[in-house]
């Protein structure tokens, strides 16, 4: 397995490093893992590439942030586990591309907020709504990240599966070009409903 040549990130408080790579086999084909870490940021990021990536352009790319209650234990109440099983069937059938995972749970809030988040979602409150609530914003997310993982990867430029057009600016903002979007959305539940919608009319997702 090639290990991609290194390039320095762009963090001022401390470069984001590649730590180690490996093999993984899945049930959507066989990628190769990457871990990386550092940047100023507790919590570490990993990749998942599917075929050569360096020094390649238009890569299909899927950006997720992590969700312990939709990607692991199959939460009705977002998209998110939904959202990682397509980005990860439709790398698994192109000859490259990249999902990077981010540790940036509950729209950066981390778990213990997230569930905390979830009490007021539950009394009536939307989800930016419990977020203020508890003193954050609506979404405290950084791309920066993710830009400098794209990097050190060796990926040019990339076709971006995202709903989210702040993922498209933060990227191309730290010289990513995404030279095309491909939407990626999922059938609502009654559990999703008023969050997909929360995610349209307040966060400005591209969601029909």
């Amino acid at each position: 397995m090639e290990r991609p040549a290194m390039a320095q990130a762009h963090r001022h408080h401390g470069a984001l490093i590649l730590v180690n790579h490996a093999g993984l086999p899945t049930r959507y084909g066989s990628f190769a893992i990457y871990s990386f870490a550092g940047g100023g940021q507790e919590g570490e990021h990993v990749a998942l590439v599917k075929g050569r990536v360096a020094g390649q352009r238009d890569v299909l790319v899927r950006i997720h942030s992590e969700c312990l209650t939709g990607d692991v234990f199959g939460s009705r109440r977002c998209d998110c586990g939904e959202q990682l099983d397509a980005a990860l069937r439709k790398i698994g059938k192109a000859p490259r591309g990249v999902l990077l995972y981010m540790a940036q749970e509950g729209r950066g809030i981390g778990i213990a907020n997230k569930v905390a988040a979830y009490h007021l979602q539950d009394r009536g409150l939307d989800t930016v709504e419990a977020n203020e609530a508890l003193g954050f914003p609506a979404d405290t997310r950084d791309y920066e990240f993710a830009a400098d993982m794209l990097r050190i990867l060796g990926v040019k430029s990339v076709r971006l599966m995202t709903n989210n057009p702040r993922k498209i600016s933060e990227l191309q903002a730290h010289g990513i070009p995404v030279t095309k979007r491909i939407p990626l959305t999922v059938k609502p539940n009654p559990a999703n409903r008023r969050y997909l919608e929360t995610k349209r009319e307040k966060l400005a997702h591209l969601i029909d």
